[in-house]
This record gives structure tokens, C-alpha cells and sequence, in this order.
């Protein structure tokens, strides 16, 4: 080898050295800052002080608290004191009730269940070690239980980024800035003080990607990697419901690959979070549907007379609903009331001593049903006393927005929006359309994926009805897209790698980074508030919610 190779592969080693260095600064930096803001995460309720910061994550550590301290899924005794008053501090309006499997009901978290019960296992450990539990050690508990949930994944998580980053960028300044991105310029690091699903989201799925880049870019073709990669993505879909076309985009490009390995591999390791996700909801729920599925008024099991409206717009149980129900050998006894939801058109029917409860709506939707009122099973689990997801209790942004034009310009480049708010993504889809039209076939197919990904899970949140058009609510970005986190930083590499060539290119790459960080640290304290350009828009009167 001559001296001028020698010297050339010295430097390149060098230069690896270097950034690698640099890699290990930002990330000690990001996870250091990140940890000593969990230390000092604490509600604004500063009569009842608690580590919890809206009704989101307080959901998720009801459910972890009950499965540990109580041995059930059901949260009354949580959020309800021993006279049924509620707990400042624990209560949450992100909640659901049902008959339980004990034939009464109860209140239960509406957010899935495979995470918290994954999660109890820590506070498990926790409690049998220390002997500190959530209700009477509370700050001590969950920020340690943050910082195992939250600060190691995420710090595993973006050192495998980086040897994505290193192995797939062109230039040093191009792999530099891309990890800086991922460090400090998303609401990865913003939402980690939290529990919440969206973090882990972004950790999956950078996990998925490291076991799979190897395989599309033909470096590896373990068993184990296509194991890692199906167990990783449907757990990325088990956080995230609209994940599952990731999950199946990454299966179908695996098993063009070897499907043999995909059906032997990939597709029992993800069976085995299925198993988890279906049988914990069951366990939970006695239902393989989730909560999120149970909004709406069951099977009619009768109909009677709409005579009967008139007593039951007092509150009476009909005399025609009693024979219906002695009729259909359906529990009822002299306790039973009706709930008056909408004075003649519907109402809920409740036994306190038998725990039924019906739907009674009152129809007219063709001549045939014209003055009738069905009685249907119960399967509204949102609909409770003082629920607040309800049409007349809905406030702010959680009304939804009634334009989806509105909604498209807002999510995009308003007051929620993913360019507007984190401009480094402009950079994301520049790469995307470099590395379509690039040579490489593997960083076409990857381009092409990502692309079509954001463009299907963006309009399926645009399609969404009304009520679901609420900006992900009191919420500091987009939450719904923050798990493409990876995936766009990956397909940033080329654009940035191409601008990075001139002085000007780098000046606008890091304005982008600039704007990018702030708005991901505006919320550092509290990432369930809204993002700086919405509380600056209303304060100068632009928008009003």
C-alpha cells in the first residue's frame, strides 16, 4: 500500500473517530438534559402536586398502579377515595366504564393495555426492592420508572440511529447534523419526560429499522434480524394503531427478500405481541375490541312503543319496557331507573341490583319504524356521568376542526403544523425525491415507502369524522405523526448531504435546526401544551378556539 493510501486511510479513520465523538457528546448532552428535567417534572396543580402532567399519562399510570397494588385493571379505587370522591392527582377524564368480569362496573383506562401491563413489571420491581409505592412514594416511583421507561430506550435507540446515520451518510457534516436533529430537534426528547405511547413509538421503530436496514440493503440475512424486525414492528403498531401499514409495509419488503425467513421468523415473533395486545385488552376488557371500539350503542335486542317517551322523559321505567324486559328474561328489579341522555330520543336504562344497563333511542328512520324506541345492549363505554367526551362538554381544540381544508393547512404549515413547527422534515421529503431518483434500487424502494406511508396515514387522520380532527388536543406537534420520526430523519441524509456542499446551504440547514429546536423545547416542561405558534396566534387574535 503507498504512503498516500496509507495517509487516506488514516484520515478516514480519524474522521470517524471524530464524529463518532462528537455522536457521543450530543447524545450525553440530550439524555443528561432530558434526565434532570424528569427530576423536576411536576403538574401546575400546585394544591395537589403530582410527576403526572395531563389526563394522558395519568391514565396509563392508573392502570399500572391498580395491576400492581389492587391486582386488576379496573382504576376505581385509584381515582376515587373511600367516600367517592375524586383524587386530585390520579383522576383522569381518559377513562371508560363497563361491567367488569366481576358483573359490576367499574372505570378503566381507554388507552391500550399492552404497554401499562408491560410497564407494571418495572413498578413491580420497584416496590418489592425499595418497598416505594406510586400512592405513597409518588415523585420517587415515577420519575425513577421515567428514566428506565424512557431515558434508556430512547438512549439505545439513538445510538443505533447514529451507525444508521454514519453507514448510510456521504459527508461528515451531512451525519453530523442529521444526529443533532435527532438529539435535540423533536418531540422525541420533548414528549420523554412523560408516559406516553408516542415515545416508544419512535424507539420501535428505529429498533425495527436497525435490525432490517442490513437485510434490504442485502448485508445480512440472519434469522434473528427478521425476528427483531416482526417483533418490533407490530409492537410499533400495538403503540401506535395507524403503525400497522408500517408494519406492513416492512413485512411485505422482508419477505420479498426471503419469504422463507419472514414466514419462519418475522411472522411468530409478531404473533407473539398480537398474543399480548389481544389477551391483555381481553383480560382488561373482556373484549378483543379496545376501548377506542366501543363508542357506540350495541345490538337492538327489542323495541317498544314510543308511547313510553313520556315516562321516560321522567325518569320512569316504562311499563312497556318492564314487560319487554320480563319478556326477553333480561335482569331487572324494582331499583331499576332510566338516566334522561336527550329528552325524546335517548336515555339509559340502569339496575343497580343486577348492574344492567341499556340504550333506549327513539327511531323514525322509515315508516315501518316510525314511533318506536329500541332497546339496545349497552356498548357506549364513553358515556357516563360527568364524561367528558360528550359533544356538550368538549371544549377548545377538542371540539375537532369542521374544515378539513382548515385542518390540512393547520396540520401542515399552521399552528400544529409539521413543517411550520419542525422545518428540518422540508429537508426530509427534498431527500425523498433525491433518493427516488437516485441509482440505489434499495434507497428508491425506502424513499418510496416512507413517502407513501406519510401521504396514507396523513390523510387518514384529514378523513377522519370531526371530533377526531382535534390536532391530537392540548398537545405541543402533530402527535399522530411523531413516530415517522426515524424514518424522515433517514431520508434527510441525502438533502442534507447535498446542501452541506456550500456555505449558504449549511446557513439554511441550520436555521432549519434552530427553528426545529425551539419548538421541540418550548414544551420542554410540559409537552401536553400547545405549540408556540398557537399560543402566539391567539394572543394576537388570529385564531380562536
Amino acid at each position: 500500500m503507498s504512503d498516500g493510501a496509507g495517509e487516506l486511510l488514516t484520515t478516514s479513520a480519524e474522521r470517524a473517530s471524530l464524529r463518532w465523538s462528537i455522536y457521543l457528546l450530543l447524545l450525553v448532552i440530550s439524555l443528561s438534559a432530558l434526565t434532570a428535567r424528569i427530576m423536576r417534572v411536576e403538574s401546575s396543580d400546585k394544591k395537589h402536586p403530582s410527576p403526572f402532567l395531563s389526563a394522558n399519562d395519568r391514565s396509563r399510570w392508573c392502570t399500572i398502579r391498580a395491576l400492581v397494588d389492587e391486582g386488576t385493571y379496573a382504576i376505581d379505587d385509584v381515582i376515587f377515595d373511600a367516600c367517592g370522591n375524586r383524587v386530585r392527582g390520579w383522576h383522569t377524564i381518559d377513562l371508560v366504564r363497563h361491567k367488569g368480569a366481576d358483573g359490576r362496573e367499574h372505570y378503566y383506562s381507554s388507552k391500550p393495555t399492552l404497554m401499562p401491563t408491560l410497564f407494571a413489571g418495572v413498578y413491580w420491581t420497584i416496590k418489592q426492592t425499595t418497598g416505594a409505592t406510586l400512592k405513597d412514594r409518588t415523585f420517587y416511583v415515577a420519575r425513577l420508572m421515567l428514566v428506565v421507561l424512557n431515558v434508556v430506550p430512547l438512549g439505545v435507540a439513538l445510538w443505533l440511529l447514529a451507525r444508521l446515520v454514519d453507514r448510510t451518510g456521504l459527508r461528515d457534516w451531512g451525519r453530523v447534523f442529521v444526529f443533532a436533529c435527532a438529539a435535540f430537534a423533536t418531540f422525541a426528547t420533548t414528549f420523554a419526560i412523560t408516559l406516553n405511547n408516542h415515545l416508544h413509538a419512535i424507539v420501535l421503530v428505529i429498533f425495527t429499522l436497525a435490525a432490517a436496514w442490513p437485510i434490504w440493503r442485502g448485508e445480512s440475512a440472519a434469522w434473528w434480524r427478521f425476528a427483531l424486525a416482526g417483533f418490533f414492528a407490530a409492537l410499533t403498531a400495538a403503540n401506535e394503531l395507524p403503525a400497522l401499514s408500517f408494519f406492513a409495509l416492512v413485512a411485505a419488503s422482508l419477505a420479498l427478500k426471503s419469504p422463507m425467513r419472514t414466514a419462519a421468523a418475522f411472522v411468530p415473533a409478531a404473533a407473539l405481541v398480537a398474543v399480548g395486545a389481544f389477551g391483555t385488552n381481553y383480560l382488561a376488557h373482556g373484549s378483543w375490541k379496545t376501548p377506542y371500539a366501543h363508542r357506540k350503542d350495541g345490538p337492538v335486542i327489542a323495541t317498544i312503543d314510543a308511547g313510553a317517551a313520556e315516562q321516560l322523559n321522567r325518569g320512569e321505567v316504562a311499563a312497556s319496557l318492564r314487560e319487554t324486559l320480563a319478556e326477553k328474561t333480561i335482569p331487572h328489579s324494582e331499583e331499576a331507573m332510566v338516566e334522561v341522555r336527550r329528552p325524546g330520543e335517548r336515555w339509559s336504562y340502569w339496575d343497580p341490583k343486577s348492574q344492567t344497563r341499556l340504550a333506549l333511542v327513539a327511531i323514525a328512520e322509515t315508516p315501518s319504524e316510525a314511533g318506536r324506541i329500541e332497546v339496545r345492549e349497552w356498548d357506549n363505554w364513553y358515556d357516563y356521568e360527568g364524561s367528558y367526551w360528550t359533544p356538550e362538554r368538549l371544549t377548545g381544540v377538542d371540539k375537532g376542526e369542521p374544515s378539513r381544508a382548515t385542518y390540512a393547512l393547520h396540520t401542515l404549515i399552521g399552528h400544529h403544523g409539521i413543517f411550520s413547527l419542525t422545518p428540518i422534515w422540508l429537508l426530509s421529503f427534498l431527500g425523498i425525491a433525491m433518493w427516488l431518483c437516485s441509482g440505489d434500487r434499495t434507497l428508491q424502494g425506502f424513499a418510496a415507502g416512507v413517502l407513501l406511508l406519510s401521504l396514507v396515514v396523513f390523510a387518514f387522520y384529514l378523513s377522519r369524522p370531526q371530533i377526531d380532527r382535534n390536532y391530537g388536543g392540548m398537545t405541543s406537534g402533530l402527535r399522530w405523526m411523531f413516530w415517522f420520526t426515524p424514518l424522515w430523519l433517514m431520508t434527510m441524509l441525502p438533502a442534507v448531504d447535498w446542501i452541506s456542499r456550500s456555505k449558504t446551504g449549511r446557513i439554511v440547514a441550520v436555521v432549519l435546526l434552530a427553528i426545529s429546536v425551539f419548538s421541540a423545547h418550548y414544551a420542554a416542561m410540559n409537552p401536553w401544551s400547545h405549540p408556540w405558534l398557537f399560543d402566539y396566534w391567539s394572543g394576537l387574535g388570529w385564531i380562536s378556539y
